[in-house]
């Protein structure tokens, strides 16, 4: 019998454009779901993730992960879990009630969902955020995972369309990681939720300002709402679909134990005080519980400390899971087999140490993903798909090796703060350029074509959707000037995002006249 096409029947494999196939565009598979796997492997803005940074820059060294190898490790990671869902019965039932679990598409979004990310990592996404929203008066400012989201519908060209990759419903679904906007959907909004969703809190600094976590800007909703459609009735608005959690644990897993093994090997991460850390919490963990806040944070250089400060954080955020016989077991597994195990060794090297790492990652990759299950009715701070307990607090216990031991080191601070005034500059001379009329007709054409892509977008924001044009200060925006400064600095800084680490310096030392040479990066994907 002659099987009816998916793209035609299932709604979670349809596509903005159908017609592709007759657009000049040629794909490799047949399932829809790996079209869009291999759609995004071929894309630009995935080969530019070799360029930018994961936490430091690897200075072409190898030794460190950027965002591409991230990303391929994080796919494998995804598509594990996929498939040991798919193998249990009960678990393949409740996700497929929930809307399904396809291998295909948890690999897919596990391969985008780093696509947004800017040069410099996370301090860069601070930066841009910080400059959008202060200096262009955008209330949508700039995310990683809302740039992911863009990237993919709208402003790589290499779909059918010219806008976007035309991936299926499903794909785009799971990689909306915090399936809300920053301000407007769904309503009511998860900041308005007693119990909110892990990202969607008001930033601390920035009260009114939205959810510090976010998936989409306000000009990618209507491919928001058309992702999220299929799953209507299945999990609620504010949810992420199974195959985004798939997506979501898989990046925690990698990034848990992949950070990790990068600071061993270069020799950052060392035994000796996380052994402290670790033995001052174990020996003194009836008399840490027993201290005050205020004396527990002004004694956090004493061992001990901030893993007793972790274990109270994470019972004031995640009440519905946290234990603390889970906890202690947890820190007792990451002493004997990361610090008195991988770090006590140290790294030269040599074929011994780099088969420790390897089966470091190895076992830890196979403990954490043999501990996820689905699950009918999941906490507000989870998805439908979770860690056990045990696998919970150690994921936490890893993270927080990398967060005290690395991310906190003044040395890092130091190269942060030089990465963020880089950035700003760049910004600020890109936006001189733009509004140099003399000059304007010189601009690189990629900037150029970000800045007509968005006046488009935010001139139908003011014709169809007046509402959702508000600027930073929750105003509403009027007046044809206003609303080219809006589309001037969304174009700046989609621009700006869609550089590498290297690209982003080259292109500075051009505008600051410090090049040598006319001719270098052509600053175009």
């Amino acid at each position: 019998m002659e099987q009816t096409d998916p793209r035609l029947t299932d709604p979670r494999a349809w596509r903005r454009d159908p017609e592709s196939e007759n657009a000049g565009f040629t794909d490799l598979a047949t399932s829809p779901f790996r079209i869009d796997r291999d759609r995004i492997a071929a894309s630009p803005f995935f080969a530019r993730l070799g360029g930018v940074t994961q936490v430091v820059s690897a200075g072409g060294s190898g030794l460190l992960h950027n965002r591409l190898t991230h990303s391929l490790k994080v796919a494998q990671v995804a598509r594990a879990i996929a498939e040991r869902i798919n193998s249990t019965s009960d678990s393949a039932e409740l996700a497929a009630k929930l809307g399904g679990c396809d291998p295909d598409v948890a690999e897919a979004a596990s391969l985008a969902h780093d696509l947004g990310h800017p040069p410099f990592g996370h301090l860069g996404e601070q930066t841009l955020d910080r400059i959008a929203r202060h200096r262009f008066g955008l209330a949508d400012g700039f995310e990683g995972n809302a740039q992911s989201f863009r990237i993919i519908t709208t402003t790589d060209v290499r779909g059918p369309s010219a806008s976007g990759l035309d991936l299926t419903t499903a794909v785009r679904a799971a990689v909306l990681k915090y399936p809300w906007a920053r301000l407007h959907v769904p309503d009511p909004h998860p900041t308005s939720m007693d119990v909110q969703p892990r990202g969607a809190a008001e930033p601390a600094d920035a009260p009114g300002t939205g959810a510090s976590k976010f998936s989409a800007y306000s000009t990618e909703l209507d491919d928001f709402t058309e992702a999220r459609a299929p799953f209507a009735g299945r999990i609620e608005p504010w949810q992420q679909t199974v195959e985004a959690s798939v997506m979501d644990t898989a990046d925690d897993i990698a990034y848990a134990i992949h950070d990790l093994q990068d600071f061993h090997r270069i020799g950052v991460l060392q035994h000796a005080p996380v052994a402290a850390e670790f033995a001052g919490w174990v020996e003194g963990a009836v008399e840490l519980a027993g201290l005050d806040d205020a004396t527990l944070t002004a004694e956090r250089r004493l061992p001990g400390r901030s893993l007793e400060r972790l274990r109270r954080r994470m019972h004031a955020k995640d009440g519905w899971i946290v234990d603390d016989d889970a906890f202690t077991s947890a820190v007792a597994r990451v002493r004997a087999e990361l610090v008195d195990g991988l770090l006590a060794t140290g790294f030269d090297g040599s074929i011994e140490a780099e088969q420790a790492t390897a089966a470091f990652s190895a076992k830890w990759t196979a403990r954490l993903v043999d501990g996820v299950q689905v699950v009918s009715s999941p906490s507000t701070r989870t998805g439908h798909l979770t860690l056990r307990p045990a696998q919970w607090h150690e994921v936490q216990v890893l993270k927080f090796v990398h967060r005290r031991f690395v991310l906190l080191r003044p040395e890092l601070a130091l190269h942060q703060r030089g990465q963020a005034s880089l950035v700003t500059t760049l910004v600020d001379a890109l936006d001189a350029w733009l509004l140099d009329r003399d000059e304007f007709y010189r601009l690189p054409r990629r900037l150029h074509d970000l800045v007509e892509l968005a006046r488009s977008e935010f001139n139908q924001l003011a014709r169809t959707s007046p509402e959702l044009l508000i600027g930073a200060t929750g105003e509403p925006v009027t007046g044809a000037d206003a609303v080219r400064g809006l589309a001037r600095g969304r174009a700046v800084v989609d621009f700006v995002a869609s550089l590498t680490d290297k690209q982003a310096v080259t292109l500075l030392d051009g505008l600051s006249g410090r090049a040598s040479q006319p001719w270098s990066d052509s600053f175009v994907l």
